[in-house]
């Protein structure tokens, strides 16, 4: 390990409106600082992480394995998105500063990160980016290491450390920088991308922990949606979207995902992030919102509430369909079923509700079959994803391992179905125009079936109902 600081040709970033720095005042910022070292405690995810690397360099013996955390993202002109370090980055290292790059060769691994420079350079009082008067206080790298217990560099050092011969893997699309180091090879980059994936199906006690705690929070931020419900009727979709945030920025990292909340018919847009519309008496409103945890493991909960609290006969009805085909989704969760097991099960209850409601063209055996599908009209995406520190979880994982293969004990899942009528579709009756409901819970798979991470919030109708009752404001 290195206390190595920022390189002397590197030039603090800085903006055309900052006031000239005299040589004077550089100087007199440069002196009379207390030196404070951080005697920061072994990270809980420490010895999980070590764990994996050596899963990992086992996959790949013999060989460099390159993973950038990722750097800050412009939002507009000279100010930055709030950093989120790169998943596949942290669940190797459990490092979330920007910048960062774990190497692992031959078994071994080193951090290359950007500390906190030194007090001798004009980096702490004017890089609008890394320095501490600007940004905030970053960790040493003594203090990187000794959190983290893995060997910590500084990044400056890391075009050396890669310009070595030896095969090389990078998870690129992370860092321009880093992928511009090691020349591409699609093949190999590629297998090293589904392997990080598919390390992260099957979860251990402490995933699982760290997930049963976002979904707990994100119960609490619907709590505190319903709480303010007097406001809600005033402000709109928006107001429910800042009372969740401030609960996931109060008890975790961030919100997992953009929140959807739509009222009326916004609920029929899937992604609908915009938020912008009214909560109206009479009608639905769907909130699909999840927190980000410390460790950025989140939760993916969805709940559609009556606005006055009590269900239409309407509403009531679609619901209640809805509720029953979710049910029979998280009841076909079990290890050694395939994963699309919930989704089957949970589409073969809404086709028959929708049979029975007069809408198919056809039966509801026939628009189940694979060359049909005509009810998805109504019911549009799929029934579950993988969950764990990404809300869409393990996306490079090889097809026939997910979403072709089979659940197995620890893996984590969303079992979320919907139904949705356009407010523009004549093939509905006019009532049903501009309806969309979607319940969504996470779904632990066990060694005998499944637990629901989420279930301290109500799911059936009444329940619905009554817990509105309970906490409306």
């Amino acid at each position: 390990m290195t206390e190595q600081t920022t390189s002397e040709t590197t030039e603090p970033r800085t903006e055309s409106h900052d006031p000239k720095v005299p040589a004077a005042w550089a100087q007199f910022m440069r002196t009379g600082w207390g030196d404070r070292e951080l005697d920061l405690p072994r990270h809980p995810i420490a010895d999980h992480a070590a764990r994996r690397r050596a899963q990992l360099a086992e996959a790949f013996p013999g060989e460099r394995l390159v993973l950038p955390a990722g750097t800050y993202k412009v939002r507009s002109n000279d100010t930055d998105y709030r950093f989120r370090s790169d998943t596949g980055h942290t669940y190797f290292s459990g490092n979330q500063t920007s910048d960062a790059v774990l190497v692992i060769e031959d078994g071994e691994a080193t951090l290359y990160a950007r500390p906190r420079s030194s007090r001798e350079t004009d980096e702490f009082f004017r890089d609008r980016q890394y320095g501490e008067l600007w940004a905030g206080r970053r960790p040493s790298a003594s203090e990187i290491s000794a959190s983290l217990g893995l060997p910590v560099r500084h990044v400056d050092e890391l075009p050396a450390a890669l310009a070595g011969s030896g095969k090389t893997r990078v998870h690129r699309g992370v860092s321009a920088q880093v992928d511009g180091l090691v020349a591409a090879d699609a093949t190999r980059d590629e297998e090293f991308a589904r392997v990080v994936s598919e390390m992260r199906l099957v979860k251990d006690d402490w995933e699982i922990g760290e997930l049963q705690e976002a979904c707990d929070i994100t119960a609490l931020g619907f709590e505190d949606s319903v709480r303010e419900w007097a406001e809600v009727l005033k402000y709109g979709e928006r107001w429910i979207e800042g009372t969740f945030f401030r609960r996931a920025r109060a008890m975790g990292n961030d919100i997992g995902y953009d929140s959807i909340v739509g009222g009326g018919k916004h609920a029929t847009t899937l992604h609908w992030i915009e938020n912008s519309g009214p909560i109206t008496p009479g009608e639905l409103v769907l909130l699909d919102m999840g927190v980000e945890g410390h460790n950025l493991y989140t939760a993916d909960v969805t709940r559609t509430l009556p606005v006055d609290g009590r269900f239409t006969p309407l509403q009531r009805e679609l619901y209640d369909l809805v509720h029953a085909a979710q049910d029979a989704g998280i009841q076909a969760v079990r290890p050694g079923v395939p994963f699309l097991a919930a989704h089957d099960a949970a589409m073969a209850v809404l086709a028959h509700g929708l049979e029975g409601m007069g809408l198919l063209p056809v039966s509801a055996e026939e628009a189940l079959d694979p060359e049909s599908k005509v009810y998805a009209r109504w019911t549009l995406h799929g029934t579950s994803h993988m969950l764990g520190m990404d809300v869409h979880d393990c996306g490079n994982a090889s097809a026939d391992v997910y979403p072709k293969g089979d659940l197995a004990e620890g893996m984590v899942l969303t079992v979320e179905p919907g139904l949705y009528f356009q407010e523009d579709d004549l093939l509905v009756p006019e009532e049903l125009r501009g309806i969309g409901i979607r319940i969504e819970d996470d779904i632990l798979v066990t060694g005998d079936g499944f637990r629901n991470l989420s279930d301290s919030l109500p799911r059936t109708s009444a329940d619905v109902e009554a817990w509105m009752g309970g906490h409306r404001g």
